[in-house]
């Protein structure tokens, strides 16, 4: 990832088609030494490519990844179907619980609240 990054910093700084060399003084300027495998494997794909585009299409297949509760709503859904609806809510409703509790022992645990 920090190579595609490099990579677009650079496109985005002005260079067309940003050399390894250009992407190793990126990487070098924040300590990070480079893989000169994975570089030429960053540049070959992304050479001659409108990143723009590129982008573009990536943020299309971004909008199909599941995210935050969706997963919960279909284990909910099998638990109905298998004839277990009850006990489906009253997991959750305990984990949930778990969660609260956790997060009120981590304040205890450094000794002072945040708005203490």
């Amino acid at each position: 990832m920090r190579y595609v990054a490099a990579y677009l910093l650079a496109t985005l700084g002005g260079n067309s088609s940003p050399s390894a060399k250009d992407l190793k003084g990126i990487l070098g300027s924040v300590g990070i030494e480079a893989d000169d495998e994975r570089l030429t494997k960053v540049i070959n794909e992304l050479n001659g490519k409108d990143i723009n585009e590129v982008l573009n299409s990536g943020l299309s297949k971004l909008a199909s990844v599941p995210a935050g509760g969706a997963v919960a709503a279909p284990a909910a859904a099998a638990a109905a179907a298998g004839g277990a609806a009850g006990a489906a809510p009253a997991a959750a409703e305990e984990k949930k619980e778990e969660k609260k509790e956790e997060s009120e022992e981590s304040d205890e645990d450094m000794g002072f609240g945040l708005f203490d």
